[in-house]
């Protein structure tokens, strides 16, 4: 299959008008929409942020390649995009994005489809295509350019009988569309500059392309692996495996290539040290970025039972607030329902499955029914949210001393290690650990933090609601933010709802204040930033912070401080006024399940988000 066909003049855009990476998304996603590509504009548009989460798009050299795989699109489909002017997106190289291109694959796609889809970036590697594309006048001038460069490939055939200065090198991304290849050709043009062999193998949606086969990989100097998913490791043992990103591939080949040939890298001894060599483990994360990462691991697998089940409790209290109890006189069996599925349930589940995931990304699947276990000893036992994630750290990392124990098993008994042994040896030790050392303190600090958020008087409810009101504008979804939001969502599991109002209020007000500031203050702000500002509506009422960024962005001494004022007042009002929120989640469309008065609540976040759109538009100056 030709880019083209899914490629057409109906879904070029000539220019891109927006100078903010969420407007050129919007603007893309929109063409997209318009050409009859799409069944759901808005649930394409969240596949293609959350993608957006994982890594930036914004592969350098002026190029984007926002994609996501996702069930609200009709067909396979390629929106194209340029801004001469350039858009901020993030980009690797720190450099604005000219060339833009958003691919759309339906869940279903066929390997044809992935395989057009994964050719254009393949493509894009080029920089004699990127010029001619940014300088095409005319729809048509755009798809005879695509048609120029596509030629299907074939599987790369090697010899390693007489070959040297031979590596192996795996390329992956979460999707497997764009990424993976891009990274790939980065590897290979590189290595030819360089006079180095090597053979590239990439897993991509399509499945495994160019698979290295055991003589190439025992030929090879060493191997690297750029991918932000999981590879297949266990052919590598005993080889020097330099992991690594796959934007690393796409950016630094050289830098990979140099050190594979110097064997600049560990020893890969199987499953056992797996997750202690990790890239992240070994250098190139920090401590406090590795704890980060396991820490939004199991955030993240928690959430959806967190929302679902704390909007099913909130729905079976419009019945009463006692209607699930059966010895209540405005009990209701099908509230009872309710809160049975979210709270007797859902809920119950929130802590084992953050101590499991987080338990998983430090060990990787032996971790995970340890760290369960501990989760849930921490919750049956009074530790809660806290005492989950020391249960699953402490999991994770007593099953990675369990590898490093067994590194040395006969190979006769290989197979009884995952199956026996870290399941057995690991519950075994974390569960005793939990219960004779963490569960107790851990209940009491738990159980004393809940009394005292529980007993604040109005002063310190204030000034609880300023300071996470302030920590959610800060920085709009990094890490305070994002501590913020954590220390919420843990509250909810021991039942203190108040806090978790005041963060999704203030977490409404920055795009709220962006939007009311560009429609009140119009003569401060460009054309662009006035159409960016309607979007901001948008994500407000959805509780996405993150849409103020590219606004904090331009202007950080006066977006910030303005936001910051707005979100602490949204917060100080929902503390003060003792309202509790059990969805984490939800935005505008959970505000009539709050508890205590939604009228007020509603009043905060509006009075916030003007007090901050005012100060906004005071502090900044006319456009002339």
């Amino acid at each position: 299959m030709k880019i083209t066909e899914l490629l057409s003049k109906e879904t070029v855009l000539l220019t891109i008008h927006g100078q903010g990476k969420l407007e050129a998304i919007d603007e893309l996603v929109t063409k997209l929409d318009q050409a009859g590509k799409l069944s759901n504009r808005e649930q394409f548009k969240r596949a293609i942020l959350k993608r957006e989460e994982q890594s930036t798009t914004g592969i350098g050299d002026g190029v984007a390649i926002p994609h996501a795989k996702d069930a609200s699109v009709k067909s396979a489909a390629i929106a194209f995009g340029k801004s001469v002017a350039g858009v901020e997106y993030e980009a690797l190289d720190g450099q604005p994005s000219h060339l833009f291109f958003m691919i759309a694959a339906p869940e279903g796609a066929n390997n044809t489809h992935l395989e057009a889809l994964s050719r254009l970036a393949t493509i894009l590697m080029k920089d004699d295509a990127r010029q001619k594309l940014l300088a095409a006048e005319t729809a048509e001038d755009v798809l005879s350019i695509i048609d120029s460069y596509d030629s299907e490939e074939g599987e790369e055939e090697v010899s390693v009988a007489d070959k040297k200065n031979f590596i192996v090198a795996v390329t992956a991304c979460p999707t497997g569309i764009a990424h993976t290849y891009m990274a790939a050709d980065s590897l290979k043009a590189k290595a030819a500059e360089l006079g180095v062999d090597i053979k590239v193998e990439t897993n991509g949606s399509s499945g495994a392309k160019n698979v290295l086969t055991q003589e190439e990989i025992d030929k090879a100097v060493a191997v690297i692996v750029a991918a932000d998913t999981k590879v297949q490791m266990e052919r590598f043992k005993g080889k020097h495996v330099l992991e690594t990103a796959v934007a690393d591939g796409i950016r630094k080949p050289e830098e990979l290539i140099n050190r594979a040939m110097k064997q600049d890298a560990p020893v890969y001894e199987g499953t056992s040290e797996k997750a202690a060599s990790s890239s992240e483990e070994t250098g190139k994360r920090s401590i406090g970025g590795t704890i980060y990462k396991h820490l939004m691991n199991g955030v993240s697998n928690m959430l959806p039972f967190v929302v679902g089940g704390g909007i099913l409790i909130a729905i079976s209290f419009m019945f009463g607030y006692n209607s699930s109890d059966p010895n209540d006189p405005s009990y209701n069996a099908f509230a009872a329902a309710l809160n049975e599925i979210g709270g007797g349930n859902a809920f119950a589940l929130m802590i084992p499955v953050l101590a499991g995931f987080i338990a998983m990304s430090i060990a990787d699947r032996p971790g995970f029914a340890p760290g369960m276990v501990a989760g849930l000893m921490a919750a049956s036992g009074g530790a809660g949210f806290l005492g989950g994630l020391i249960g699953g750290f402490l999991a994770g990392y007593m099953v990675v001393g369990l590898k490093k124990a067994f590194a040395n098993i006969p190979a006769s008994l290989e197979g009884i290690k995952t199956i026996l042994l870290f399941p057995l040896l690991g519950i075994a030790l974390t569960g005793f650990a939990m219960k004779y050392i963490v569960n107790t303190p851990v209940a009491a600090v738990n159980s004393a933090i809940t009394d005292w958020l529980s007993s604040l008087g109005t002063g310190n409810a204030v000034f609880l609601g300023i300071i996470l009101g302030l920590m959610m504008a800060f920085d709009m979804g990094g890490p305070v933010n994002k501590s913020a939001y954590v220390f919420g969502t843990g509250l909810l599991a021991s039942g203190v709802y108040d806090p978790m109002a005041a963060i999704m209020a203030a977490g409404m007000v920055p795009p709220l204040a962006i939007a009311l500031a560009t429609m009140i203050f119009k003569n401060r702000f460009t054309k662009l930033d006035r159409d960016a500002g309607k979007v901001n509506f948008i994500m407000g009422l959805s509780f996405i912070t993150e849409g103020a960024i590219p606004f904090a962005a331009a202007d950080p001494l006066r977006v910030i401080p303005s936001i910051m004022v707005g979100s602490a007042i949204a917060g100080a009002i929902s503390m003060a006024s003792g309202i509790g929120l059990r969805a984490p989640h939800g935005g505008v469309f959970v505000i009539p399940f709050v508890e205590g008065s939604w009228i007020i609540y509603l009043a905060g976040i509006v009075m916030g988000a003007v007090v901050s759109a005012v100060i906004l538009g005071l502090l900044k100056k006319p456009i002339k």
